[in-house]
């Protein structure tokens, strides 16, 4: 699975902090039930890559590692059984290991400058993030005009009300949000529904 059929699989991609691993399973059943497969797993808590493993035993859920920051990141995702990346920035040393890994990778860029640092290294998809505090929608539009073989993710800042109008550009292919699984501990009914409302979204 290459990085925009990831992309596709769904018009959001749930970002997921989660800090105890027996609430993986129930909330990547619900959220693949909801209709949402691509689930990203930030490396934020302890338990993260120890709830990629219990959420890859999912049927049907494409489980990514998020909040990637470094090639020993890279490593400790792609042992724990990731099948996507994604960083909240772009270095050198995370793309090249990324990139080395073979895996899906959707660097964080937040300006022009970043976006070509990474079509130089081969990349054409990119998380835009944080896209709200980066200058919202306009700034993506204004952006991605030029740097037009490029393909966005906006993270960051966005909402279930919010999320249909970055969706409706062109260079936006999903949108990542925490907004389907709030804190806590899960309701799966509710995380359920917030996916479908969420996997009934279409992009641009």
């Amino acid at each position: 699975m290459n990085v925009e059929q990831v992309m596709t699989l769904a018009p959001v991609i749930p970002v997921l902090v989660i800090h105890d691993v027996t609430h993986a399973r129930p909330i990547a059943e619900a959220l693949v039930a909801g209709g949402l497969r691509a689930l990203e797993v930030t490396l934020r808590t302890d338990c993260a890559l120890e709830v990629i493993r219990e959420m890859a035993k999912v049927e049907g859920a494409v489980v990514g590692a998020g909040t990637v920051l470094n090639p020993d990141d890279v490593k400790a995702s792609v042992d724990a059984g990731a099948r996507f990346l994604v960083s909240p920035g772009l270095t050198d040393p995370l793309a090249n290991a990324a990139i080395a890994s073979q895996l899906p990778f959707l660097p964080g860029t937040a300006n022009a400058g970043d976006i070509m640092r990474g079509l130089d290294m081969g990349l054409t998809h990119f998380k835009f993030f944080p896209a709200a505090a980066n200058g919202g929608i306009p700034a993506l539009k204004a952006i991605s005009a030029p740097l037009y073989k490029a393909r966005f993710c906006p993270t960051g800042g966005l909402s279930e009300e919010t999320a249909p109008d970055w969706l409706a550009l062109d260079a936006v292919l999903c949108v990542g949000g925490s907004w389907v699984v709030p804190s806590g501990k899960p309701d799966p009914a509710e995380i359920e529904r917030r996916a479908r409302v969420a996997a009934a979204l279409r992009a641009g």
